[in-house]
């Protein structure tokens, strides 16, 4: 910008002597501003029309050199295209004397509608000839590609026929353990879910050979003499809370009287799950009936909010033998939800160690309920 200073226009008896540039500012003048194409000629020209003029004061010729500056940002276009205008010359622009709109917020209503998911559409095929999005209900060959049919869901004696079978074509261990894959439906009535639950069954036919060690708490003599005739491996009262948490005595399941159970809080962090309870029935007057449970009982627990994956069985043992311990199990696992509520079992797979996961039906597993339950 041009900077006129004191010292450069001198003073004289108090007054400022400068020349007028009004006379310099008629409109040939500006459009030759405007036509010059040489950066140097454009300042040689505002300078001589401020320093040849006169004037009668400092304001005026402020006044003239605002004049000029506004008829150069007219045409800035033009000086920029040039090459006129210097680079250091700041361009002027209007002052915003509004304030700036505010965003809308959003309604937590609408927030809540884009974060609620939308429902899968659930296609019935009952009536069609072939699955939605499939080749065919049932393969023609014996060779088929898996992902253009539905998947196969056989019954309960099937699928453990079926791991007979792929145990010898695989020449695989006669003896590996045979698992089941349980998803389960946790909804209850008014967004309510089943609590997470560990359980204890009898299996019929024990596939383990080893007895489970038990620890029983009790201070009565009488009932510790109880528990040493049934097999309890270590029997005691509080004496025991300080070698348990130093790790120094341990046992598979922990069992204890009602009167005791107020004094284990401290072991309540340390033993967890395996702290005794009523619900896991290990908290009861009747110890040999606890023993008996626990001391060839299979344990499994629901992990990963609603799945249930434990071994039931050996593959050497019979087919009656896998199905009688498949059907304790499946009964117990129903047994935490209300029959009403429609099937707790939403998915079962069997499989052994080395073959691969077979559907099955529990529906088919599970015992019917009678005429007169139906009625009730």
């Amino acid at each position: 910008m041009l900077n006129v200073s004191r010292t450069r226009l001198g003073e004289v008896d108090g007054t400022w002597k400068v020349s007028d540039p009004r006379r310099y500012l008629h409109p040939g003048a500006v459009e030759e501003i405007c036509a010059v194409k040489w950066r140097r000629h454009a300042e040689q020209l505002l300078n001589r029309a401020v320093v040849s003029g006169r004037t009668r004061g400092f304001p005026a010729m402020a006044a003239c050199i605002v004049e000029v500056w506004k008829g150069l940002s007219g045409c800035q276009r033009q000086l920029l295209r040039a090459g006129v205008v210097s680079p250091l010359a700041q361009r002027i622009l209007p002052t915003r004397d509004f304030a700036a709109v505010k965003a809308k917020k959003k309604s937590t209503k609408e927030e809540a509608e884009k974060e609620t998911k939308k429902e899968k559409r659930v296609i019935d095929d009952i009536d069609r000839h072939k699955p939605f999005g499939k080749s065919a209900w049932v393969p023609v060959d014996d060779v088929y590609v898996s992902r253009f049919y539905p998947r196969t869901t056989h019954s309960a004696a099937d699928a453990i026929n079926l791991l007979k079978t792929f145990q010898g074509l695989d020449f695989t261990p006669l003896d590996q353990p045979v698992f089941i894959d349980l998803k389960l439906d946790m909804k209850l009535e008014k967004k309510k879910k089943v609590d997470l639950f560990v359980s204890t069954v009898h299996l019929p036919h024990p596939f383990r050979t080893e007895m489970n060690k038990v620890l029983v708490f009790t201070e009565d003599d009488h009932q510790a003499k109880v528990a040493q005739e049934n097999g309890a491996v270590i029997v005691g009262g509080v004496e025991l809370i300080q070698p348990i948490l130093d790790d120094e005595i341990s046992a598979d399941f922990y069992v204890a009287v009602p009167d005791i159970v107020s004094k284990l809080v401290p072991l309540k962090n340390k033993l967890r799950k395996k702290f005794p309870k009523s619900k896991r029935q290990s908290v009861s007057t009747n110890i040999p009936k606890m023993l008996e449970l626990f001391k060839s009982g299979h344990e499994y627990t629901v992990e990963d909010d609603c799945y249930v994956r434990t071994q039931i069985a050996k593959l050497n043992m019979s087919s009656e033998q896998i199905f009688d311990n498949l059907q304790t199990v499946l009964v117990d696992v129903c047994s935490h939800r209300p029959a009403h509520m429609g099937p707790f079992i939403k998915r079962a797979i069997i499989t052994s160690q080395t073959s691969e996961a077979i559907w099955f039906q529990s529906q088919d597993v599970l015992p019917q309920p009678t005429e007169e339950a139906e009625e009730r």
